[in-house]
């Protein structure tokens, strides 16, 4: 029997386009009952227009329906894909962008951590609540495989309050960062073997090797040191050439191992990149400032022209992503095993880190679902470091299950680069500010009196 797959947030085409693409190359798949929903009408319409034609292109059986109502999606589902953004680009991801930067708060990202992506999480969290409701009526044993950020906030979230919830959230941070520092050390990315962990956005490798000619496997680690330090490394090249790797190289340098996620990312999780009066860092370490607006910008340009492209071309090229949610579908599908990075509650796979965070570690995936593995051994450095944001996170997390508004400013309290910048009155108005301009996205028990 066909499964079904429920895309929720397929307005999000040309990520769509990936994961679906990638779902039909696998022959037990390739015959799926596709349900895309959105709320954006004009843009499912695309988003359908995209994936019948990829069908047509490969000449597989999968069928496509369109909904707007998420329950009628989600009904019967195998698999529920989660790509959305509350709020959008515009108001929200400016105005997360905007009002701190009238406080003197620069970012670069801002949708993991910090005082942008506190509000990301308590504008996302309740409608990833609101889509587990309605698994738990319409699809109880389907798997959750979750795209959206913050995803550390999300994942704990979603545990603490549906435990019962087969779920995953996936990045594609391991995988990517891997690539990026192959194209570094000039090896093929097929001959690279490594092995990380720790949480979404601040995985750590704890083994980096390549392959030998005689077979054998060498640590990389040597090689990537001595690369920074005689000014070699970080390339400017592929992805990375507006945002180069100083800062993950500068803290590999003190803090021994290398991590998965981006550069213009993690100088935003730590105190030590971005300060108002150190304007010398910035250049020093090629700091993007803004950059995710920037991206919203070209892509929303990007869009414009790719739509019209793949509104007249009758056949779209399907080539394979480098995501996990395919992967995943196939192998508990069909039994073939696969190893994925995923981020799930912690429920003793890093003993390290706070039961029921999340945590990203090495998963066999089988018929048996997704089998996260035990990862004992990352440095006590790297142990502290992801606590720091595990802090944000967790407040986060309370202030939803709670609806406690104090723990919003406690979280942006304890957040690194907030507390390194803002006193703790700064922090306080600056929560008010946002939460009041956010108001219609947030959930209805904030609009309550903000704080003295």
């Amino acid at each position: 029997m066909a499964i079904k797959i429920a895309f929720i947030g397929a307005g999000s085409t040309i990520f769509m386009k990936n994961i679906i693409g990638d779902v039909l190359h696998y022959a037990d798949l390739s015959d799926a009952s596709i349900a895309l929903m959105d709320i954006d009408s004009a843009r499912l319409e695309d988003s359908a227009l995209v994936a019948n034609k990829m069908i047509a292109s490969m000449g597989v059986a999968a069928q496509v329906t369109t909904h707007t109502s998420q329950r009628a999606a989600l009904d019967g589902a195998d698999f529920v894909v989660v790509a959305f953004q509350i709020g959008g680009y515009k108001p929200c991801t400016v105005t997360d962008f905007d009002i701190p930067k009238s406080y003197g708060l620069d970012q670069t990202i801002a949708d993991t951590l910090g005082i942008g992506g506190i509000m990301r999480g308590l504008r996302t969290v309740p409608h990833l609540w609101s889509i587990c409701e309605d698994m738990l009526e319409v699809c109880p044993d389907a798997t959750l495989l979750q795209y959206v950020n913050p995803m550390a906030i999300n994942v704990w979230a979603i545990g603490a309050r549906y435990p019962q919830i087969k779920q995953v959230g996936l990045c594609h941070s391991v995988q990517g960062t891997a690539e990026e520092l192959a194209r570094d050390l000039g090896i093929p990315t097929s001959d690279l073997r490594y092995r990380a962990a720790g949480i979404n956005h601040m995985a750590f490798y704890l083994k980096f090797e390549a392959r030998q000619k005689d077979g054998s496997y060498a640590d990389q680690y040597p090689a990537l040191c001595d690369g920074y330090d005689d000014g070699r490394f970080p390339t400017a090249t592929g992805a990375n050439k507006r945002c180069p790797n100083f800062v993950r190289y500068e803290v590999m340098k003190h803090f021994g191992l290398f991590v998965t996620e981006s550069s213009e990312h993690f100088a935003e999780y730590v105190p030590w990149f971005i300060k108002s009066h150190r304007p010398d860092l910035i250049e020093q370490f090629q700091i993007p400032l803004d950059e995710y607006p920037l991206r919203c910008e070209e892509q929303i340009a990007d869009w414009v022209s790719q739509a019209v492209a793949l509104r007249k071309s009758p056949t779209i090229e399907v080539a394979k992503s480098h995501e996990y949610a395919a992967i995943i579908m196939n192998s508990v599908t069909s039994g073939t095993p696969a190893v994925i990075y995923g981020n799930m509650p912690n429920n003793g796979q890093i003993a390290q880190l706070p039961q029921g965070a999340a945590v990203e570690v090495p998963c066999l995936v089988d018929a048996n679902g997704i089998q996260p593995t035990i990862v004992n051994d990352i440095p006590p450095q790297l142990i502290a470091m992801m606590r720091t944001n595990i802090n944000v996170q967790e407040l986060t997390v309370q202030a939803l299950l709670t609806e406690n508004r104090e723990h919003i400013y406690h979280a942006a309290m304890m957040d690194p680069r907030t507390a390194a910048e803002l006193d703790l009155n700064q922090i306080r108005k600056l929560v008010d500010e946002l939460l009041a301009v956010h108001g219609p996205w947030m959930p209805s028990w904030i609009s309550g009196e903000a704080g003295a």
